[in-house]
């Protein structure tokens, strides 16, 4: 009897995720050895909860997978939910939905936290003998994987903000006046994603001007006497930041509004306004702060060829890697070169990687406050293309999978 597969999504939203799941869904289809095609709802929450769905119902043609891997965001739904420590009856429940639908494979794709859920679930089948196979498919905006050389989400968001940031640039550098435009960019504690906004020089030459990154910690004095002295030669100066910017204490900057989610995360907010006042009150000139937040991550309009070329690849691999026998593993990019762009697919044991965060080499930080050409090089290649796109009336549209919860 041919065994089945079940894939979900957890942690944040992407450009690329979906794509990663397009990619599991083919391959799956593709193999003679796999019978049907599940979805979990909403992660690993919505697997206990048995709202699981048929996927073959949303994916009939070539067109719904090229559609699904240009729908930002999560289609199946999300969760940030921890399993607590094995032993413990919610392992004992998940293998009994795995019983029930005859599960042979389970794929998650998500960053840090996901591949904990992984690791927990490849643990518990193998000490109780099973036959399942777990693979974490990665995913993340903040890059911050260890091992892999890059996660897919990344170079679609690295792609929209060197844009964004390209065409601050240019909206603010039409009056004849001294001002400073502060952008707020998503990283906790590793800076890929600010560090990205270097690339907007090759678009506009000088900005971003300067780059903070939480892995170094924020001086404010020397920030401010840093804009003092562009104000006397500059007319406009526009400074990246990671939102997770902490003092030489270790401490945020600014926490303004922050919550703690079901990981013991801090979900930071305010860094950019509270720099915008800082700068107010110790230069005196004008000065915007500007937020990204989520339209970051969610920007399919200009997303990265390269990124979800990439996320729908892996998603394949990792279905190759479970029929040949692997579980227990993540997926990975290994990089062969930079020019011409090459990479290799292969998985990491996920114990190297479950709950663990890549930051920024310091070689790559330039006097705490800019980046080296090594890491402009490492970022290039992964924003390159642009992915294809669906639109109707000149508006986005989207794949919304049939969510009709399917019994065992």
């Amino acid at each position: 009897m041919k065994k089945n597969i079940i894939v979900g999504q957890s942690g944040g939203p992407t450009v690329a995720i979906n794509a990663s799941l397009a990619g599991v869904i083919r391959g799956a289809m593709q193999s003679s050895a796999i019978g049907e095609v599940y979805g979990a709802l909403n992660g690993i929450e919505g697997l206990l909860a048995r709202n699981i769905i048929d996927l073959r119902r949303s994916i009939k043609t070539a067109e719904d997978f090229d559609r699904l891997a240009a729908t930002p965001a999560m289609a199946l739904g999300s969760c940030r939910y921890k399993l607590p420590p094995p032993p413990h009856e919610k392992y004992d429940e998940i293998l009994k939905i795995f019983e029930d639908y005859n599960i042979g494979y389970f794929f998650y794709i998500g960053g840090n936290d996901s591949m904990d859920t992984v690791k927990q679930l490849s643990k518990i089948c193998a000490e109780k003998n099973l036959d399942i196979k777990c693979i974490g498919v990665p995913k993340t905006v903040d890059n911050d994987l260890p091992i892999t050389d890059h996660t897919p989400g990344f170079g679609s968001a690295a792609k929209y903000i060197a844009g964004s940031i390209a065409e601050i640039a240019l909206d603010s550098g039409v009056y004849d006046m001294f001002s400073v435009i502060v952008a707020e960019i998503m990283g906790r504690h590793a800076g890929w994603l600010a560090a990205a906004s270097v690339l907007a020089r090759d678009s506009v030459g000088a900005a971003p001007q300067l780059i903070y990154l939480p892995e170094v910690p924020f001086d404010e004095e020397c920030f401010i006497e840093k804009i003092k002295e562009y104000s006397k030669e500059k007319k406009l100066l526009i400074i990246a930041v990671s939102e997770g910017l902490k003092n030489k204490d270790g401490e945020y900057i600014s926490a303004a509004g922050a919550s703690v989610d079901g990981f013991g995360h801090v979900a930071l907010a305010g860094v950019g306004k509270y720099l915008e006042e800082l700068i107010k009150d110790k230069v005196g000139c004008k000065v915007r702060s500007i937020e990204f937040s989520v339209l970051q991550r969610a920007a399919a309009h200009f997303s990265s060829g390269t990124d979800i070329a990439e996320a729908g690849r892996i998603g394949e691999e990792a279905v190759r890697a479970a029929l040949s026998g692997q579980t227990g593993v993540m997926m990975t990019f290994e990089r062969v070169s930079n020019n011409p762009y090459l990479v290799n697919y292969g998985t990491v044991a996920i114990e190297k990687c479950a709950n663990l965060e890549k930051t920024i080499p310091p070689e790559w930080i330039i006097n705490g406050c800019d980046v080296s050409k090594e890491l402009v090089e490492y970022m290039r290649p992964l924003t390159v293309g642009r992915a294809p796109y669906f639109e109707k009336d000149g508006i986005p549209e989207y794949l919304f999978l049939d969510k009709t919860i399917v019994s065992r």
